[in-house]
Formats: C-alpha cells, sequence, structure tokens
C-alpha cells in the first residue's frame, strides 16, 4: 500500500478534481504491476495496473491488488472500475480509504457480492491525507490551497534590507516550480509584489506543449501606480488578478489595470482586514482553479494559516542562521501571548531535498482566526 501511494502522488494536480489514486498488483508478495491515475478523464489506478499486467504478460486472475481508494462503482468518464477487476478475474482488493463520493462510493460491496475478498483501511491515515484535496472540493467551494515557505533555521525568510536573494538550495527552487507546475494560481501580498517584482512563473524545463502558466493573484490594498514597471503586468497581465478593496476597486488606478486586461476584484473589508476566503472561492469558480499555491511573506502566511485557508503547508528549511532579529519572520503578524496559542500543524512528510529538508504538514480547515479575516 505505500508504494500505491507513493504511485498516487505522481498524478496529483493533473486529476482534479478526480481524486489521485495508484494500485499495484501483488504475487506471492512481490508488486507484478503498477499503474496510477495520471489525468482527469483518463483510465483510473485500477485499470493502469490491470494495463501494466497485460504489457508484462502478468495474468490478474488469482492475485491481489492494492489500491488507495475504494474502486468506483459508477460511470463516468471512465466505465466502472469493479466491472475491471471483477472480469479480470481478481481475488482479492485491499483498499486503503472508502470513496467519500456517494455518487462513486459501493465498490467494496459489489466486489464482495462478486466474490472478490476485500478488506479496508489499510494505511488509511496515509490515504487520507492522499484525497484531502478531493475531500475538501467535495464538501466547500474553495480551491485546495498550499502554502510554501522556505526559511532559515531561525525563521527568516530574507535578510533586514529584504532585498530579493535565495533562502534554500537549488534544488528546493527546483521543488517549488514543480508546485506551480500544478496549480492554477500562485497567491502573493503586495509587499512581495512591490519588493520582489516576482513573475510567478514556472520555469521548469522542458515544459509540455499544452501547458499554460498559472495565474498570478496579488492581494494588496495598494494598486500599482505604473503598471509597466512590474514584471506580471509587461509579460502576462491577462493572467494577472488584484484582490483589493471596495474602494481601490473603483480607482482610475483599478481602470488602469482592467485596460491592461487585468483583473481587479473587490473583496468586503478594510486595507488590511480583507475577506480571504470569499476572495479564494473566486479563485476556484471563476479562474477555474482547484489548487492555489500561497507565496506571500510573512504576514500573509500566518492570516492564511490562522484562518485555515492554508489546507497544506510546504516548509523549505535551510541549514543556515542568519541571527537578525530585523529579518522578516517566515510567519508575522499575530499578536498571541502564550505557547497554548500556537497553531498546531502535523507532518505528514519529511525529506531531505539537496542541502534543505523539505516539510509537508496539515492542519484542519476551521482553525480560529487571531484577529478576524486579514489581507496584506
Amino acid at each position: 500500500m505505500a508504494r500505491a501511494v507513493e504511485l498516487a502522488y505522481r498524478g496529483r494536480g493533473a486529476t482534479a478534481p478526480n481524486p489521485c489514486v495508484g494500485a499495484v498488483l501483488v504475487r506471492d508478495g512481490e508488486v507484478v504491476a503498477e499503474g496510477w491515475h495520471r489525468r482527469y478523464g483518463g483510465p483510473h489506478a485500477e485499470r493502469e495496473c490491470l494495463a501494466d499486467a497485460r504489457a508484462g504478460g502478468v495474468d490478474p486472475r488469482g492475485l491481489t491488488m492494492y489500491v488507495t481508494l475504494e474502486p468506483c462503482n459508477h460511470t463516468g468518464k471512465t466505465p466502472p472500475c469493479t466491472e475491471a477487476l471483477i472480469e479480470a478475474g481478481v481475488a482479492e482488493v485491499v483498499i486503503g480509504a472508502m470513496d467519500p463520493n456517494p455518487v462513486a462510493a459501493g465498490g467494496a460491496s459489489r466486489l464482495r457480492e462478486n466474490g472478490v475478498e476485500v478488506s479496508t483501511g489499510v494505511l488509511e491515515p496515509e490515504c487520507l491525507d492522499l484525497i484531502a484535496d478531493f475531500r475538501l472540493w467535495q464538501k466547500s467551494h474553495s480551491p485546495f490551497n498550499i502554502l510554501k515557505m522556505a526559511a532559515t533555521l531561525d525563521g527568516k525568510i530574507a535578510s533586514r534590507h529584504r532585498t530579493p536573494e535565495p533562502v534554500s538550495c537549488p534544488e528546493s527552487f527546483e521543488r517549488v516550480h514543480e508546485l506551480r507546475s500544478r496549480v492554477g494560481a500562485v497567491v502573493v501580498g503586495g509587499n512581495t509584489f512591490y519588493t520582489d517584482n516576482p513573475s510567478l512563473s514556472c520555469r521548469l524545463r522542458p515544459l509540455p506543449e499544452d501547458f499554460t502558466q498559472p495565474f498570478a493573484v496579488v492581494i494588496t490594498s495598494r494598486l500599482p501606480e505604473n503598471p509597466e514597471d512590474f514584471t506580471l503586468l509587461r509579460e502576462r497581465p491577462e493572467r494577472t488578478v488584484f484582490m483589493t478593496t471596495h474602494e481601490a476597486a473603483r480607482s482610475r488606478l483599478a481602470d488602469a489595470l482592467r485596460n491592461r486586461s487585468t483583473s481587479v476584484w473587490p473583496l468586503c473589508g478594510t486595507p488590511g482586514c480583507l475577506n480571504l476566503s470569499l476572495g479564494f472561492e473566486r479563485i476556484r469558480y471563476d479562474l477555474g482553479c482547484h489548487y492555489t499555491l500561497i507565496e506571500g511573506g510573512g504576514r500573509l502566511a500566518m492570516q492564511c494559516a490562522a484562518q485555515g485557508l492554508a489546507d497544506e503547508i510546504v516548509h523549505f528549511v535551510a541549514p543556515r542562521i542568519l541571527g537578525d532579529d530585523r529579518a522578516p519572520a517566515a510567519y508575522s503578524g499575530r499578536g498571541t501571548a502564550a505557547m497554548a496559542e500556537a497553531l498546531d500543524l502535523r507532518i505528514i512528510r519529511a525529506e531531505r531535498v539537496g542541502r534543505d529538508m523539505m516539510l509537508t504538514m496539515r492542519g484542519e480547515r476551521g482553525v480560529p482566526a487571531a484577529s478576524g479575516n486579514s489581507g496584506q
């Protein structure tokens, strides 16, 4: 099952709004075929695994399949996977997590009714983590928001001068661009936009021929007076969105941005206190994005985490110490007086990337914010 989980992650992003799923076929304790759901509309993991078995001359009759999610039992973009497993003669199916979608659920019962031995709950926490995005889409109107942060060992993201310079190693930089390749929008705050003048594009090479750069979303109450000074507004203004106050959205600066085909969305609230939740819902439905990557500074990061809008945190720890109290921190702007008020997270993956550590963490939506909804 651990191998099936590993395979499933390969499809993350491309399968949305479907879940990512992995499957392996086992004979006498040895994996003889593998598959994962590669893209939305394509064959599911079970059918990919059976196809891999056929290509390798492996007869699936009497064998065991491990799959991270309950095989689907309905006809959608593809026929039911239960049907494929029964026809192939698979003797046993081991399931990690049950399908939370009532339309597709019922696969385990269908398999049992047709003589297939079924067991469930193997590595269930890992398999549920695998479909955290899918479960979110089932119950909310928000995209799945991934918060990326890179900091030194003492939690600093830049020097006190805030000049754009790398904190983490080149390998971590490449992993960030892998993340950008999987999301529909990259989100930053106003400080990052004005200080770094970022492009927020994916610079992996080579990029697929049909690849479209993610939207760039800037959360700020201060709109730019000279749009031509900024990379985003020169290179892809039509794929840039500003989320700002109602007052700023009615200004001449907003009109100038719209004349460049840049979107300006008003959000309820005041400067420093915008309703980000509604903004993220617009990202999902107006832009069609199922994933976002939040790459803002410490204040925006803390706001999103405190409001329960950071569904996953990918934090790169560079083995470097700056030691400057005036340097900006990875998470800031929250006036908490006791450790009991800290936001608790759990680590779901930890891996070494170059000389850095990459920690992937999750919390739960609905964590109370310290001081209401706020923007940057």
